[in-house]
């Protein structure tokens, strides 16, 4: 199960991290846990800034606060405690991975593949060094993916969810923490296909039915490319993968891969890190 307390966001609110903002704001009111924004400007503006107006609009869009109300009304209303954290941008690597340090998380939602703002140093190998380096979950929220919360209103539509699986991490962690997630956002009617790339897929028991084997499709050939002709044959709202160490076929979803996957996901991917 994966219990969240805090969720760190790095953002800009440039329109390449509106998505992951949105997903991020949304996991947060759902779990009733804190939010901390981690502002990218290349130049600090602490006016605008600590008026929290693109929490304010979004919340006011979702019929959920008013765009006057102060971040300590909307905790009042919600029960969910934004705060902010403003970097430089030629510090932005390091400075989000110091806050890691110093404030582990329980999910960091990043915005990957775009080319303006936070997007651009978060994509790729960068994204995937936060991810390592803190090592909590990680949702990638590619832009232009399929989104699973509306930009707009704030409704969760989260209805498939496709995970890799093998022996090697050993998957039933992961598998309890991803389904958790997904029926946390969405309620137990979601749906999950496990996928194991190969001819030999482990044993695992069915999450919400542990008297039961959990069925696991099958296939051969690249990794990366089979997971992306499942995720199009059958198309999911979430991708959920476990990473660990250098052990295991999914730990070639790791640096250059995992970019390969982020970037051509039809939808957001969950990386849960398994010991």
């Amino acid at each position: 199960m994966l219990t969240l307390r805090s969720i760190i966001h790095p953002t800009d609110f440039s329109n390449a991290s509106a998505e992951a903002f949105v997903h991020a704001l949304r996991i947060a009111l759902t779990a009733k846990c804190a939010l901390t924004l981690i502002h990218v400007a290349k130049t600090p503006d602490r006016a605008e800034w600590t008026t929290f107006p693109h929490v304010r609009t979004a919340l006011s869009g979702w019929g959920l606060a008013s765009e006057h109300d102060t971040p300590g009304t909307i905790a009042q209303k919600l029960g969910v405690k934004i705060a902010e954290v403003e970097l430089e941008a030629p510090s932005t690597v390091a400075g989000i991975l110091k806050y890691l340090d110093d404030n582990p998380a329980d999910l960091i939602v990043l915005a990957t593949q775009g080319r303006e703002g936070v997007a651009r140093w978060l994509h790729g190998s960068v994204a995937e060094k936060l991810a390592r380096q803190s090592k909590a979950p990680t949702l990638f929220v590619p832009e232009g993916a399929r989104a699973f919360v509306d930009q707009r209103r704030g409704e969760v539509h989260l209805k498939r969810v496709l995970i890799p699986v093998d022996r090697e991490p050993a998957p039933a962690t992961a598998v309890n923490a991803i389904m958790g997630f997904a029926h946390m956002m969405a309620g137990i009617e979601v749906e999950e296909r496990l996928l194991h790339i190969g001819s030999n897929p482990p044993e695992l028991k069915h999450h919400l039915k542990p008297h039961k084997t959990a069925a696991i499709a099958t296939r051969k050939g690249d990794v990366v490319q089979s997971i992306l002709d499942a995720a199009a044959e059958w198309p999911p709202d979430l991708i959920g993968m476990a990473t660990a160490g250098h052990h295991g076929f999914l730990d070639a979803l790791r640096g250059s891969t995992t970019e390969r996957v982020v970037r051509q996901a039809p939808c957001p991917v969950l990386a849960v890190p398994v010991a």
